[in-house]
Formats: C-alpha cells, structure tokens, sequence
C-alpha cells in the first residue's frame, strides 16, 4: 500500500509521528504552511478543511438525520443489505475495541455500531448515527477525505483537523454501486492508534469488496433490486449510452471476469467464453475496473505510461481493445466499462474478509501483471500483497502461511518469508529454514 495512502508502516514509532504532526498542524493553523512532515493527502485536506470554515477548536459535525428521518435513509440504502455481513467481518471477532461505520454519500453516518465503552466516548465528538463527517462539516477526518479523494486512507491521531479528534484514528474506504460503479457510501473502522495501521487498511478493503458483491449477490437473487441508473454504469457528466448498454446487454448478459493474478497477460472471461489480452490490453482493462466511474484519456495515461500520457496514443489503444472485446463492454468520455467487471483480486479479497485464508492463497496464484511497469498496475500489486501479508500474518493459521511461503511464486518474495515468520513458533525448524532462506535472499 502507497504511503500517501497508509498513515504509518510497522516501523513506524506512533508518539513520534503524533508529536510530529501535531506541531505541523499548530504551524499550519497558525500561519497557513504545511511542513514536509504532512502526507499530501492530509495537507490538502487541510487546506479544504481552512475553506471551507471549519474551526480546528469549535468545530462538531452537524447532526442531520434523527428519527424516523434516520431510520428511511437506512431502510433505502443499499448497503443496508451488507449490514449483517460487515458486522460480522468487523465486530463479531474483532481482536481489539473499535467501531464501525457506514455513510451515505454525502458523509453521513447511517451506522455507528461497536464497542460500547468507545461509542459513549465518541459521542461527545458527534461520531454517531446522523452526523455528517464529511470534510465541509467535520475537518480532515478519514471518512471524509475517503468520499472526498474516492480512494481508501487512514488518518491519525494528529492528522484530524478538530483537535477535539486527534484522540482516534481511523481507516476508511468508499464504496462504489457493484453495477453502476457510482460512490454509494464509505466504510470507516475508527479507534485507537492501531486503527491507523496496514493491518487496519487491508481488513477494510476487504471488507468493502466483500459489502459491494454482497450488493450484486442480492440484486442476482432478485432480493434486491436493480439500481435506479440502469444496468450500465452512469457517466458521472450524464447517462450512460443506451445504444452501448443495449448492445452490451445482447452480448454479455453475466458479470464479466478479468483474471491477473500470476499472469503477464490477462483473461477475459464471460458469458461462457474466454479471451487472452495483450499485455496492455490487460492493464487497461484492470485500471478500469478499478476505476468504476471512469477516467479521462489524460488519467489512464498516467496511469499506464511512466512518461508518455499522449491522448493521441491512449485513443488508439482504446480503439484497438474495442475491437477485440466489442463495443458493448467500453464507453468514452471518460473511458469506462458499461458492465461489472469483477477480478480474481477481488476474489483475493472476498475470501480474507470471509476468513477464508487458505482459499485466499489458493486464488493468489502470483503477482498482479507480474512483467507490467505502469504505474497504476503496480500501485495495484503492491496494494494486494501488503494487504494480502498483513491479513495472513495477523489471522491465518501459520500452515497456511508456511503453505504460501512454499509456493514457486512466492518462495524468493521477503514480505511472505517476513509474514510467515510473525506467525511461526521462533523455536520450529520452520521458522530457521525460512530465517535462513530470507538471509540469502538479502545477500
């Protein structure tokens, strides 16, 4: 996982850095300059928090929904259906105090559920069902910035704008329509400082993923129905192209499968059939997927080319995968799929929510896109196998991660060794073989 997105890696001494951003933030609050000791990402928050006139000293979120009024945003929305399996990803076997919570789009907290003890503290900061904890009403706040950003991020301890908040930490992340790929809500786990740790991140992820197929899982079974904007996903300028969802709609009727694990060129699967893509093929379509409300050829070129985003070179590549996968599956300005494009990385995630580590191993046959160098794709492996080690090392049982550590994949790779050992007996024979086999691999 990017930096910019974690607030601390394991190495990281949490009263330093708390010590460290608190007095960024006095400077900042004092004299409007940020230090080099802030990430970019709670910066720039703060300065949006500064413009949009939130106080770091009086400000409390403002409590928007009660009642009856509370009770038919929850009744309508569709997370309402995950419900049940968030709370038992998050709260049934959670290893420490923490609380969940899941907004609406625009901030407000629809369900402020956990440990007793934190919730009656959290009241007095407005953390409770109604509020809204978006950036305009609460400050920097990882709810917030995670449906202002549309990217999942941690914010701790000192990080919070409102001193009133700098006590928590927090891990969030923006849930999207499975179908549409609309930003339907966020996903925030919030408590002490290990709320703000890798760990923390990868078990909200996964747990979104796992929320948002429970969505589609529902709409499949008819419990559900489908969402208002139509079978395809809704350009967020306007609607979607009705020619394109129609065509599509002929084609492809099932979710589309884009497997990448292990793989330098990807396949598509739907409908009973396969196609292998090229290698840029593949990395375009996971960027997409990965992007459900679409980027503009100027995005997807950063995204692919270290150096040359030229739109020019981005439109011909766009025009070359149309023709292979048809008109149905892909749309422009922006460029985005117009069916649900799920990924064997998302099958990744499922099963670590669910618990199911060893199927997890089993699913993550290797690397995302192993020989790709663009820079989207490779935020996107590295992402996975930190979240992948951090689950595993802290809840699988030490066979199934003596098991990965055997896999011709992942024999040289020194984050499963290193995960591997936090789990093992330090007086096994296993634990010296892999301490062994990590030292050769570091010369």
């Amino acid at each position: 996982m990017s930096r910019a997105w974690n607030a601390w890696s394991w190495d990281t001494d949490p009263d330093a850095l708390r010590r460290d951003v608190a007095v960024a933030h006095e400077r900042f609050t004092d004299s409007g300059r940020l230090s080099a000791r802030v990430r970019s990402v709670v910066g720039e928050s703060w300065r949006r928090s500064a413009l949009h006139g939130v106080d770091p000293d009086r400000t409390l979120p403002r409590l928007e929904l009660t009642g009856p009024d509370l009770d038919t945003q929850r009744s309508v929305h569709p997370l309402a259906v995950a419900m049940p399996l968030l709370r038992r990803l998050l709260l049934d076997s959670a290893p420490g105090p923490q609380i969940m919570a899941v907004g609406d789009v625009s901030g407000r907290l629809l369900w402020v559920e956990g440990d007793h003890k934190l919730l009656s503290n959290a009241e007095s900061m407005h953390f409770v069902e109604g509020a809204n904890w978006h950036e305009r009403s609460a400050g920097t706040n990882a709810p917030g910035v995670a449906l202002a950003v549309d990217h999942a991020v941690q914010v701790f301890a000192s990080e919070h704008f409102s001193r009133g908040v700098q006590r928590w930490s927090c891990s969030a992340v923006p849930l999207h329509d499975p179908d549409t790929g609309a930003l339907i809500g966020v996903l925030d786990l919030t408590g002490e400082d290990l709320l703000a740790s890798p760990q923390a991140l990868a078990l909200v992820r996964a747990a979104a993923t796992a929320a948002e197929m429970e969505i589609r899982a529902q709409r499949i079974s008819g419990l559900l129905p489908a969402p208002r904007t139509g079978t395809g996903l809704a350009d967020p300028g306007g609607a979607a192209d009705p020619a394109t969802l129609a065509d599509f709609a002929e084609s492809v009727p099932g979710p589309a499968c884009l497997r990448v694990l292990g793989r330098d060129q990807g396949l598509l699967e739907a409908d009973g059939r396969s196609v292998e893509l090229s290698g840029r093929h593949s990395e375009i379509l996971l960027l997409l997927a990965r992007h459900p409300r679409g980027l503009t050829g100027e995005a997807l070129g950063a995204l692919l080319h270290e150096y040359d985003a030229s739109p020019v070179t981005i439109r011909a590549e766009m025009s070359r995968l149309r023709r292979l996968v048809g008109s149905g599956l892909l749309a422009s300005r922006p460029y985005r799929l117009c069916c649900p494009l799920v990924t064997d990385i998302d099958e990744v995630r499922r099963h670590l929510a669910e618990g199911s580590y060893r199927q997890a191993v089993n699913v993550y046959e290797g690397p995302v896109l192993p020989r790709s160098e663009a820079p989207g794709v490779i935020e996107a492996r590295d992402e996975l196998q930190a979240e992948v080690c951090e689950v595993l090392a802290a809840k699988a049982d030490p066979r199934v991660l003596l098991a990965w550590s055997e896999h011709p994949e992942w024999r040289e790779d020194p984050r499963v060794l290193t995960a591997a050992l936090r789990a093992l007996d330090p007086s096994s024979p296993q634990h010296a073989a892999l301490r062994g086999r990590l030292r050769w691999l570091g010369g």
